[in-house]
């Protein structure tokens, strides 16, 4: 199989560093060769966090560079935007239409941009977009937006729902894995 790369982006708390991690042990359990890396310096107050997994026959490297990503996944939608150069011309975009405020717009220095989701639809040819919100709120809590999100991108991978549901299973703490299995399903069916 080629190698397959996907890029994951969001802000600080929105838990992309345990999507990348469930996204990484299904490959490897589904009997890919796997490389991650992530970037995430002001993560914990709600700066940008991004990571890369790549998965396949044989991976040398996680690094990517523009138009390099076969797969977009996106917490938020502006951070998608800072990210859509990283996506090939044929790639396929999962964005949730969430909003959070970087600090300069919350601080009343700039403006939000507007028309975020049209600007990405005019960049990219695929672009799915979640209300990954409302559906992690139906789930339970916010905090299962990513896991949302992975149901999501799910659609598009070569990976066993068997197997995302074991990796849940040992990834998320046990009172919450019904409510992570409720997320990944709801994200799933929303595409």
């Amino acid at each position: 199989m080629e190698t397959k790369t996907v890029l994951l982006s969001g802000v600080g708390g929105q838990g992309i560093i345990l999507a990348s991690d469930v996204l990484s042990m299904v490959a490897m359990e589904e009997g890919f060769d796997v490389k991650k890396s992530e970037v995430h310096g002001m993560s914990q107050r709600g700066g940008q966090v991004v990571s890369t997994v790549r998965f396949g026959e044989k991976v040398y490297s996680p690094i990517i560079g523009p138009g390099m990503a076969d797969f977009l996944f996106s917490l938020e939608k502006l951070e998608a935007l800072r990210n859509v150069d990283y996506l090939k011309p044929d790639g396929i975009a999962v964005v949730s239409d969430y909003r959070f405020d970087p600090l300069p717009v919350a601080a009343g220095l700039a403006d939000y941009p507007e028309n975020v989701i049209e600007k990405i639809k005019g960049m990219v040819k695929n672009v799915h977009i979640v209300h990954a919100l409302d559906l992690a709120l139906e789930a339970g809590t916010i905090r299962v937006m990513n896991v949302v999100m992975l149901g999501a991108l799910s659609k598009f991978l070569p990976f066993k729902k068997d197997t995302w549901f074991r990796v849940i299973e040992k990834r998320v703490p046990p009172k919450f894995v019904d409510m992570n299995k409720k997320a990944f399903e709801s994200g799933l069916n929303a595409v």
